[in-house]
């Protein structure tokens, strides 16, 4: 028996499904593509595989991981043949290998890249744009609002969120569109939504961001290794 760590994509259609039908939508497959999985024990069995983090809705990803504890080794490639065969169009693994360490795969995520793309009201520059970025990479302190919902009640915090902040960098600007790549936080030791980024700009660079026309793309999920960004594949 052992332990398989997938990179899948998550697209389409797809980025509308939550993380729980996510985990539904796997165990459903792993049964119809008679994948080996391990199960738990106890009055409830449940088959042991985990994702690494939750991709906000909404958001596509190039770069999403997933742990599969097996019962029987199989070859990897058949894994990933089998598993696609009954995957949904929107879903799809692209690599995979085995793994020997026993570290959780979602304590080892620390870092997200992401592609944000947006469209503004008003006329801008590439100039404008990377002294809008320049001024966030050198604050100490950057604040938002963050709403929460406790009891019924919203509650409104202030949080410093340049700390989440480990790069930012403009791709593209073509007329009224931006593309920018934004490396942030993520992981059970803190995670900064994306979605940050663009209030963020709107108020430093006075930007006015058409919020319908924001898209969101997480390409890859790192843990950190002496301060350098690692695959999770490269993790042993």
């Amino acid at each position: 028996m052992g332990t398989i760590r997938v990179r899948f994509s998550k697209k389409d259609d797809m980025k509308y499904i939550s993380h729980l039908d996510l985990m539904r939508l796997f165990q459903r497959a792993f049964r119809r593509a008679d994948i080996p999985v391990k199960y738990s024990q106890g009055f409830n069995p449940h088959p042991k595989f985990s994702l690494a983090t939750a991709l906000p809705i909404g958001v596509t990803s190039d770069g999403e991981y997933m742990d599969v504890e097996l019962e029987n080794d199989i070859d990897k490639d058949e894994f990933i043949n089998k598993l696609n065969d009954v995957l949904p169009d929107g879903i799809k693994i692209l690599s995979g290998k085995y793994i020997k360490t026993s570290k959780s795969l979602m304590s080892l995520i620390e870092w997200s890249d992401y592609i944000i793309e947006f469209y503004i009201t008003g006329n801008i520059s590439k100039e404008d744009v990377e002294n809008c970025i320049g001024k966030i990479l050198k604050k100490d302190k950057i604040y938002v609002k963050k709403v929460k919902i406790k009891n019924k009640k919203e509650i409104i915090k202030e949080v410093d969120i340049r700390s989440g902040i480990r790069n930012l960098k403009l791709l593209v600007i073509e007329g009224k569109r931006v593309i920018i790549k934004a490396t942030l936080k993520s992981g059970s030791k803190g995670n900064l939504k994306p979605r940050y980024i663009i209030d963020v700009m709107k108020k430093i660079g006075n930007m006015e961001i058409v919020d319908d026309s924001i898209k969101i793309h997480r390409l890859e999920l790192y843990s950190q290794k002496n301060n350098k960004l690692v695959s999770p594949l490269d993790c042993e």
